[in-house]
């Protein structure tokens, strides 16, 4: 599921371009200082060589000698990594002290006035980078090969210090740039996460449409899922309506059949009368199926669980009034059922008259949120329902006493449309005593 994330797709690609970027840019810094320390060291060495030959001068016997010193205190201490020399045929005829009695790797191969540049090993195996020229001096005839030697090791701690920085330097940006881009993808994938808020309102049914303030690439997805949802309402009202003109064709039909079948007799009016009973009550199940299920997939559907419960309970008290059933609620406030009213209407009623029929003197209605749902408790202080006969009670025209009113088809209607929500129905023992109903539907914020 990782490789599928919008975010995680930006950064890895952000990250691998800012890191081949940075070390792209590392590499071309380091060389750059590299070579820039390096010119700089030619550079020093070879301002030191043209001082060597503004020094140097002939004596009595024709020998060069120095008339005065460099300036540069580790000619003079012994090994110490900077050197100088004069020679003639590749004979050294003078040299600084820090060479003391060593000499400096000289070319005999490349007679040039201009300076000449190379690397060669020194006193104690030091890496030297030595610049040597052939300059004539004045009285005499023939060249004279100057050099002056400088220990590399200087520019190499230097590349290497500033490599070093050059590493943490990079690779703190490398982190702040990768921060910022975190916060720019959040901060950029916040319509989707605003959109998405907009589109739990509406199949949690808090509002009917996405609502939203959103920016012009995300507004044409929002315009369209709205076109989308008004569609789907559409298309559904249609099939409603369709649904309601086949049972009102067909009705004036049964109609017909079953007055002619009251008016005759015999068996043939009989078998009529029965057949175009069942005729209607299964059009009317399966008509009822039809609205249910297409009402528990209506995004934006909810209904308020304390209006229906307050509207059953003034309804039953009136129907069962002679027998005086008390019936209590107990509801917390703001539950909502995602669904059609008519709907939690027929459940809760099936299930509440079934619990007054029952009852001696009390019912009880209580409902709570857990989780996702809505669990409706429905219990009267009748005589119960032993265990093994309960799940008889859902089949249809399954009744257990006659002497009370009823079809038996009340709680196979409730688990059916409970079924369609994607809820359940069950029956247990209430703290009474008599039976208890629990039935658990699907809920949704309070609008």
């Amino acid at each position: 599921m990782a490789t599928r994330s919008l975010a995680l797709r930006l950064i890895v690609g952000a990250g691998v371009w800012i890191a081949a970027a940075l070390l792209a840019g590392g590499f071309a810094l380091s060389n750059l200082f590299q070579d820039t320390v390096e010119r700089n060291f030619d550079a020093r060495l070879e301002v030191l060589l043209e001082s060597l030959v503004a020094v140097s001068e002939l004596d009595t016997q024709g020998q060069p000698q120095l008339s005065r010193g460099l300036g540069e205190p580790r000619f003079d201490q012994p090994y110490s990594g900077w050197y100088w020399e004069i020679a003639e045929g590749g004979k050294p005829l003078l040299r600084s002290r820090s060479l003391w009695d060593q000499e400096l790797s000289m070319s005999d191969e490349t007679a040039t006035t201009e300076a000449y540049r190379h690397d060669v090993v020194g006193p104690d195996n030091q890496p030297l980078r030595l610049v040597e020229r052939e300059i004539t001096l004045p009285g005499l005839t023939h060249r004279l090969r100057f050099g002056v030697a400088g220990e590399t090791s200087e520019t190499e701690a230097a590349v290497t210090s500033f490599n070093k920085t050059l590493f943490w330097s990079l690779g703190l940006l490398g982190v702040g740039l990768l921060v910022a881009l975190l916060i720019q993808i959040r901060f950029g994938l916040q319509p989707l996460r605003r959109i998405r808020q907009a589109i739990i309102a509406v199949r949690t049914g808090r509002a009917q449409r996405l609502e939203g303030d959103f920016p012009v690439e995300i507004e044409p997805l929002s315009n369209e899922l709205n076109v989308l949802i008004e569609h789907n309402a559409a298309v559904l009202e249609r099939a409603r309506t369709q649904v309601s003109n086949l049972a009102h064709a067909l009705k004036t039909p049964l109609s017909v059949l079953t007055n002619e079948s009251n008016a005759a007799e015999g068996p043939l009016a009989e078998t009529v009368k029965r057949q175009t009973a069942s005729m209607r009550r299964q059009i009317d199940h399966y008509l009822a199926r039809a609205r249910t299920a297409a009402a528990a997939r209506v995004l934006g559907v909810r209904t308020d669980v304390g209006a229906v419960v307050e509207d059953l309970r003034r309804t039953l008290e009136r129907i069962h009034v002679e027998r005086r059933i008390r019936i209590e609620t107990r509801l917390p406030g703001g539950l909502a059922f995602r669904g059609e009213r008519q709907d939690l209407e027929e459940m809760l009623g099936n299930l509440a008259d079934n619990a007054c029929k029952w009852a001696k003197s009390q019912v009880v209605i209580a409902a709570r949120r857990e989780g996702n749902h809505i669990q409706f408790l429905v219990d009267d202080d009748g005589p119960g329902v032993p265990a093994e006969q309960r799940d008889a009670l859902f089949h249809r025209g399954k009744r257990l006493d006659e002497s009370v009113p009823g079809s038996g088809h009340g709680l196979a209607i409730v688990r059916e449309i409970a079924e369609l929500y994607g809820g359940s129905v069950s029956l247990g023992v209430a703290p009474s005593g008599g039976l208890r109903a629990m039935l658990s539907l699907p809920a949704t914020d309070a609008a």
